[in-house]
């Protein structure tokens, strides 16, 4: 709860703040990997730093929990707050990390804003960063104790029984236990952690969606090589993964986490995806198919061309074996004259949805911005879409549009 006195400061002082987060979080991320260089092995993403994506997902998401917390002082944004939580737990973040966080964020704000910075304001500022950290320390120590992990051990081995090239720029591989225990609990639609050592002796973490059924007696993860495109450098660990492992090798991964899972009901499903973002959704069918489900479902992805759709043969095959079940595809190139197969964007115009469904979105924010507005005018209402993004969420952080 923030108190009355803080919440004027913040709110007199956050047109200020969150105007220069950018350069705030900019500051902080280069002060503390200077002096704690420790924290780039196995916790932060180099990709994510060089892109600014991880920078400005912490910047909306301060913002994004201060605004609520003016709004409503007893409130707390579950939704950022899972959402925070579950990739937090997923790369073992450990409480004493939150006291790190705070010296180096609070160091560079006093750098950035100067004098503007009295006691008063820190004071109220320093109330909302323990207020949102205590919160996700609480989310994070119950994530933890349910899926019975130890926050200081939580990688493990992990054998690939098998490499399957998909596409010429997708694998999946296949996986049990290095030590031949049980596999650990998970839900449709969550990821995983891969812990990958670079060449230079630096470990890089990636999350991956699980793309099979979790109740398999292997895991399954579907990776896409990520190219470098114009400024942006190759996807460091995706490259790596595709470049160096194969069946007998071991790979590090964390326990299953994410809160975009599938509820067990019987409303009617849409999964929609585009890209690799098909993978929570093979996950998804597999479970509705080992479960017998009987809801109806709709499947609509889009994808550059057939060749390029990972897991194309396996969504067909359990689209078919599922009782109510129906397909819709969109390639931007090589459509065929198949039933359910479309030339172009994804157009939802002159589909029948129902407008009860439970909706998962998986795949660019671009794609799942427009793929949203389109649902929302089909009558589906904005509680019943849910959505996972890969690596930061850039959309939470700054407010869904």
């Amino acid at each position: 709860m923030l108190s009355p006195e803080s919440a004027a400061v913040v709110r007199a002082t956050l047109p200020a703040v969150g105007g220069a987060l950018d350069e705030i979080t900019t500051r902080f991320y280069g002060t503390m990997f200077a002096e704690q260089p420790e924290l780039l092995d196995g916790l932060f993403n180099r990709g994510n730093q060089a892109s600014g994506e991880q920078r400005r997902a912490l910047a909306g998401s301060i913002a994004g929990f201060a605004q609520a917390l003016l709004a409503n002082p007893d409130a707390r944004p579950d939704a950022l707050l899972a959402r925070i939580a579950h990739k937090h737990a997923a790369l073992g973040v450990t409480e004493d990390q939150y006291t790190i966080v705070h010296k180096y964020l609070f160091r560079a704000i006093g750098d950035v804003l100067g004098e503007a910075v009295t006691p008063e304001v820190a004071a109220a500022w320093d109330e909302v960063y323990w207020l949102m950290a205590g919160a996700l320390i609480a989310q994070e120590a119950r994530l933890y104790q349910e899926a019975q992990v130890d926050p200081r051990k939580p990688w493990r081995q992990w054998t690939v029984v098998e490499r399957r090239e998909e596409t010429p720029d997708v694998v999946s591989f296949l996986l049990r236990p290095a030590d031949d225990g049980p596999m650990p609990k998970a839900r449709a639609g969550q990821y995983v952690s891969v812990r990958a050592l670079m060449p230079d002796g630096i470990h890089q973490p990636r999350q991956y969606s699980l793309s099979n059924a979790p109740g398999d007696r292997l895991r399954r993860i579907t990776v896409k090589r990520v190219a470098s495109v114009a400024d942006a450098p190759e996807g460091e660990v995706s490259n790596q993964l595709h470049r160096t492992v194969h069946a007998g090798d071991e790979l590090t991964l964390s326990a299953p986490f994410g809160d975009v899972v599938l509820d067990d009901a019987n409303t009617p499903l849409v999964l929609v995806s585009a890209g690799i973002g098909c993978t929570p959704m093979a996950a998804m069918l597999e479970h509705l198919d080992a479960t017998g489900s009987t809801r109806p479902v709709r499947v609509l992805h889009a994808d550059r061309t057939p060749a390029d759709h990972a897991l194309r043969a396996d969504t067909l095959r359990l689209v078919e074996q599922l009782p109510d079940a129906r397909v819709e595809f969109w390639y931007e190139q090589d459509a065929s004259d198949e039933p359910g197969t479309h030339l172009g964007l994804m157009d939802l115009d002159g589909l029948d949805l129902p407008t009860d469904a439970d909706v998962y979105l998986c795949g660019s924010l671009p794609f799942m911005r427009a793929v949203r507005s389109q649902l929302l005018h089909a009558g589906i209402p904005a509680r019943s879409i849910r959505y996972e993004v890969f690596g930061p969420d850039l959309w939470l952080a700054h407010a869904e549009g």
